[in-house]
């Protein structure tokens, strides 16, 4: 009605975040809604090659408001501390030249040396630290098992808001290829969700015990190339394997703080990956 009052509403949902320490030298951020009642299933997000960033934050905080405690490990640390060319504002400065020179850098040296020569020496040089530092992360998955398996560990033995429940594990990039190694390496993992990651190793498809849910971009042929004979291999083994690609979408698809976000295989992927949250945490 003209001239009357306009009323505003706000809501907004109280978190509880705390940095915890697990498994005597690993760190993370743990997140809840505050009101929330324990005992509660647990989520275990897994960071992109960017690190526990505020993106990684962000999303373990989406799930949280959903009803679930989250630990996102900082994989990246040692003793709650990373080495320099990983530390937070060096990966922020090193996603931004990214961002703006095209993820195609990562697979062409020579392209990823000519846009780093455009820029100052010294900033170059840090930057340049830091993505060889992230490419030798990136060899070797395997190495991130240990921390993983004591997060997984930590939520179902010591952490009391979710001691006894369920685990699930999501992950989103590098992340996303940790989310299937922990699935071969966890007996007691209730579900895994991959996100744009690259596949496991054949031998460790045998292992997986849990069900595997994958969201892919159409344009991420990289990651994309490896899919069909994992698919094979966990069909040919009778694991449930349930995939999603997207047409259109890029890698990366669903960090909304890069120019690779795509906004309708984000909302689908994030649906369906609450409802195998409800389907596999949720007891009958």
């Amino acid at each position: 009605m003209e001239g009357a009052p306009q009323i505003g509403y706000a809501c907004r949902m109280s978190l509880h975040t705390e940095t915890v320490t697990y498994g005597g030298e690993h760190t993370g951020f743990f997140v809840r809604v505050e009101r929330a009642q324990a005992p509660l299933p647990a989520v275990l997000v897994l960071q992109e090659a960017w690190g526990l960033d505020a993106h990684i934050e962000d999303v373990a905080s989406r799930f949280a408001r959903a009803g679930y405690a989250v630990l996102a490990p900082d994989l990246f640390a040692v003793g709650g501390h990373r080495p320099p060319p990983l530390a937070r504002d060096r990966l922020a400065a090193a996603q931004a030249f990214v961002n703006a020179a095209g993820p195609t850098i990562f697979a062409d040296p020579a392209a990823r040396d000519a846009a780093l020569a455009k820029l100052p020496k010294d900033e170059a040089a840090r930057i340049g630290e830091t993505l060889g530092t992230m490419r030798e992360r990136l060899a070797d998955l395997g190495v991130f098992v240990p921390a993983m398996l004591a997060a997984t560990r930590f939520l179902r033995e010591e952490r009391v808001e979710t001691r006894g429940q369920r685990v699930a594990c999501v992950g989103y990039c590098m992340g996303g290829g940790l989310s299937a190694r922990l699935a071969a390496a966890d007996p007691q993992l209730a579900l895994a969700c991959i996100y744009y990651g690259m596949s496991p190793p054949a031998e460790a498809v045998a292992r997986i015990t849990c069900p595997v849910y994958g969201f892919y971009g159409g344009e991420d042929k990289r990651v994309n190339d490896s899919l069909p004979a994992f698919e094979h291999a966990m069909r040919g083994a009778g694991k449930r394997f349930e995939r999603h690609v997207y047409p259109g979408a890029p890698h990366a698809f669903f960090n909304d703080q890069r120019p690779t976000y795509h906004a309708g295989a984000s909302r689908d992927a994030f649906a369906r990956t609450l409802s195998a949250f409800r389907e596999h945490l949720i007891p009958a």
